[in-house]
């Protein structure tokens, strides 16, 4: 017991160290480097499409990288494809478990995959010769819930776990090829980086971690968060990252700083942030709440330039398309919407 409260005070230690070697280096604040650059003038989007069908709480939605496909996932049992132009269902996916709580479009637009409670990752081929839909695999491994998916390509896909892990997998073999560990709680958002080599997660040890796909080592772990990350999104350049978390703040953390630059937040928001996307030039943070809002932020002033309004219940999800020209909110009433 000596030995390990030794080998406590010598972690804590090295953690003091690291935050003082920080401090140290910060030498300016974002706001203040940004405090020539005009400020963005109000947003306000519309609604320009609902798209309905599902029958319960929708829990993840994913872009295809056509701008105009998306994927849906409810706990209603269904997986949904939408074409986003004409509000149509493309496919209407019944799932073997209902729990599920994430969705992912492949780039080439030929798979998606979902996964939740079922500690499986689902991948369905979309193109298959007699039209249907059907399992094309079931990536077993995880010993938690899985909470994100992201394909590389069609080949490889890496998830997120309640078991506190994230996996990279081959999907023709079915085999977990890296396992990622180092988080203390669980994984619960994952983002890829533009250059496809390195990826981020938050977790609910209230860390964000970078992680480098080719070697499964963590590069860098972002504290600061006083609560659960509940997502993360890689900002355009790939050079920073923003986190949502049940703090009620989204922060912004740079790579190359290896801090924190940024927190949003604002006296009158007390509730959880669920999902957080950047706008395609990475100006605007785009962030859904428990409180059934999207809040459009100011990436460079931390300020607050407009609110999307018009879910009945918590904003589980939301993505921007790969064009730049869509968001799309989804809800626990049900609901998608298509903003711009």
């Amino acid at each position: 017991m000596a030995d390990l409260e030794q080998l406590r005070q010598e972690a804590e230690g090295l953690r003091r160290k690291i935050r003082d070697a920080r401090i140290a280096v910060a030498d300016t604040k974002l706001q203040d480097v940004a405090s020539s650059v005009p400020g963005v003038s109000r947003v306000s989007l519309r609604t320009r499409k609902t798209l309905r069908g599902h029958l319960a709480k929708i829990y993840a939605m994913h872009w295809a990288s056509d701008s105009r496909n998306l994927v849906s996932a409810s706990q209603d049992g269904k997986l949904i494809v939408w074409d986003a132009y004409t509000t149509n269902k493309v496919h209407a996916i019944p799932l073997r478990s209902s729990w599920v709580m994430t969705c992912a479009y492949a780039p080439s637009g030929s798979f998606v995959a979902c996964g939740g409670l079922d500690n499986i990752c689902s991948i369905y081929s979309l193109n298959t010769r007699e039209g249907n839909v059907r399992v094309s695999k079931e990536l077993q491994g995880h010993t938690g819930y899985l909470s994100s998916c992201r394909f590389l390509d069609d080949s490889r896909i890496l998830t997120s776990s309640g078991d506190m892990t994230c996996a990279l997998w081959d999907v023709e073999s079915g085999e977990q090829v890296l396992s990622f560990n180092g988080h203390t709680g669980d994984v619960m958002s994952v983002s890829l980086g533009p250059d496809q080599n390195s990826f981020v997660s938050g977790a609910c040890d209230a860390s964000a971690k970078l992680w480098d796909i080719r070697s499964g080592v963590c590069r860098q772990t972002f504290t600061g968060h006083e609560s659960d990350i509940n997502a993360v999104s890689f900002f355009p350049n790939g050079q920073a990252f923003a986190t949502g978390s049940d703090d009620a703040t989204c922060r912004l953390f740079d790579i190359r700083a290896d801090q924190e630059l940024m927190m949003y937040s604002h006296d009158m928001i007390v509730c959880g942030i669920t999902s957080v996307a950047f706008s395609k030039s990475g100006r605007l943070l785009l962030a859904g709440y428990d409180d059934f809002n999207c809040n459009v932020w100011d990436t460079l002033k931390g300020d607050r330039v407009g609110v999307l309004t018009g879910h009945d219940n918590r904003v589980s999800c939301l993505g921007v398309t790969e064009d730049g020209l869509a968001i799309a909110t989804g809800s626990w009433d049900s609901f998608l919407k298509i903003w711009n």
